[in-house]
């Protein structure tokens, strides 16, 4: 059986934690965990997270065993950019696009 988790509007960019999602999807749980901890990334810390989410939810549906999980799919997707404006020389201005990313993470059991 199925659990999922998802989170909407990260505030990193869909590229760089793709990096991070293809580094831990087919992995069991506890090794996706352990391998995210020792990341020195912004979205390693996100997907830490949702994956600790997706336990929890599995937790309290009392249904799958929570040791045999592992990461069936995850995907980064990219969400909306917030548009900011930075200011520049002689009266100019630029707009600076500040990147939002959709998680989404399923797990099953083996």
């Amino acid at each position: 059986m199925e659990v999922k988790a998802s989170l909407k509007h990260a505030r990193v960019g869909t590229q760089k934690a793709r990096l991070v999602a293809d580094a831990v999807r087919g992995q069991d749980v506890n090794d996706a965990i352990r391998t995210l901890t020792f990341m020195k990334k912004k979205s390693a810390v996100i997907v830490k997270k949702l994956i600790e989410s997706a336990v929890a939810n599995a937790e309290q549906k009392k249904v799958i065993d929570v040791d045999n999980l592992y990461v069936k799919t995850i995907t980064v997707d990219q969400g909306p950019s917030m548009k900011r404006i930075r200011p520049r020389a002689q009266g100019r201005a630029f707009v600076v696009k500040k990147k939002l990313s959709h998680f989404n993470v399923i797990l099953d059991e083996r």
